[in-house]
């Protein structure tokens, strides 16, 4: 499954990436980001689980699934520019920005900012086309009041 996976993110030309294979795609990026500070704590796989049942629809079960598989993918890949390119050529722009909404929740939901997470979500952002200012936007917007 693994190999198949990055074998058509990583074709040459590849076609239009599969619905599907974007959704584990984002899933992975979002496992990237909560273990890029080196602690997968449990606040960031449970904002997972809720990205993906809000964005997709899945029930608990299917959101625990899909970040599981994620979670493998994440571990297997030499790198995060597949994931982004994965979803770069299935969201369009103006659906970015939820994108990295997404990776902003999950960067917050155990309460630390790390500059790792940072530095990933600015690395990501950067990849997806989406500016500095645009990213800031998005993190004040899921940002918890406090």
């Amino acid at each position: 499954m693994l190999a198949e996976f990055f074998k058509r993110l990583t074709q040459a030309s590849p076609e239009t990436v599969s619905h599907d294979d974007a959704r584990l795609a984002l899933t992975a990026l979002l496992v990237r980001i909560a273990r890029a500070d080196g602690e997968y704590a449990h606040e960031e796989a449970d904002q997972i689980d809720r990205v993906s049942r809000d964005r997709y629809g899945l029930s608990p079960f299917e959101a625990t699934e899909l970040r599981k598989q994620a979670e493998e993918v994440e571990a297997s890949a030499p790198d995060t520019v597949r994931f982004t390119r994965a979803i770069k050529d299935a969201v369009p722009y103006d659906d970015r920005i939820g994108v990295i909404e997404a990776l902003w929740k999950v960067v917050l939901a155990d309460g630390i900012r790390d500059a790792e997470e940072d530095a990933l979500v600015r690395l990501a952002s950067n990849l997806l086309g989406i500016n500095d200012r645009d990213s800031a936007l998005a993190r004040q917007r899921v940002t918890p009041d406090t």
